[in-house]
């Protein structure tokens, strides 16, 4: 693995800690689809774990308790069979199924964020709806580390604070990756090759959560997000390419 490996990995991993540290984290899987353009999909999600578990344990700690314990309970526990569906699914596909799938997920995940959420906000969702939630963000997680926007959408209906949503946030995906390390273990996404990675990488995840919580109270969101759309639209469609072709 040359150089520019090394730069595409580092640059990722310097987006995906900014993204945990300063801007909830939702979009911190556009690192993993940049790296399933040029690697195998389920080493890119492999060596990407260890790293955000890293981020989410660098996160929680500011955030401790200020997270809404049934919306989160709802969440996790929905997320765990979410988890092990993903687990099922990946066991029986190939690599360019994953790449269509990284990449619809990533044209989707923008799309869904152009469409107005005041009708999402305006209501109460259920816990049972947190169950479903819960379980749509565990899949989507496990095969992409994208499991933000099913989260997001039952976060948005219970009417949360800034605070409460992004702790809430913190600490949900904090567990349901930790839970994912198991079967990933089990599918062998982790290698001495992997983990060495992992343990280079690890600078720069904490480096660019710190950036992230600095950026937080500098940089608009309106840029952030704007030219994290940009990026992950382009990243979508060339996966999808990829794969049909």
């Amino acid at each position: 693995m040359g150089v520019q490996f090394f730069v595409i990995l580092s640059l990722a991993v310097l987006f995906a800690g900014i993204s945990k540290g300063g801007f909830g984290g939702g979009v911190a899987f556009v690192s993993s689809a940049i790296l399933a353009i040029i690697l195998p999909p389920t080493m890119a999600v492999g060596i990407m774990l260890p790293l955000l578990m890293v981020m989410d344990v660098a996160c929680v700690g500011p955030f401790w308790k200020r997270w809404d314990v049934q919306a989160s309970w709802a969440l996790i526990l929905g997320g765990i069979p979410g988890v092990v569906a993903g687990a099922v699914f990946i066991s029986y596909t190939n690599d360019d199924v994953l790449r269509f799938l990284i990449g619809l997920i990533s044209v989707g995940f923008v799309v869904w964020s152009l469409l107005p959420k005041s009708a999402v906000a305006a209501r109460r969702f259920s816990r049972r709806v947190g169950y479903g939630a819960g379980f749509v963000s565990g899949f989507t997680s496990f095969v992409s580390h994208a499991g933000g926007p099913p989260a997001a959408i039952y976060m948005l209906g219970q009417k949360f604070d800034k605070t409460t949503y992004h702790a809430t946030a913190v600490v949900v995906f904090w567990v349901i990756n930790a839970i994912k390390a198991v079967p990933y273990g089990f599918l062998g996404f982790f290698t001495w090759e992997t983990l060495k990675l992992d343990l280079y990488m690890t600078p720069f995840a904490l480096i660019g959560v710190y950036i992230g919580v600095k950026a937080h109270h500098m940089v608009s969101d309106r840029l952030f997000f704007g030219l994290t759309y940009a990026l992950l639209a382009a990243t979508g469609v060339k996966l999808i390419w990829d794969s049909l072709t």
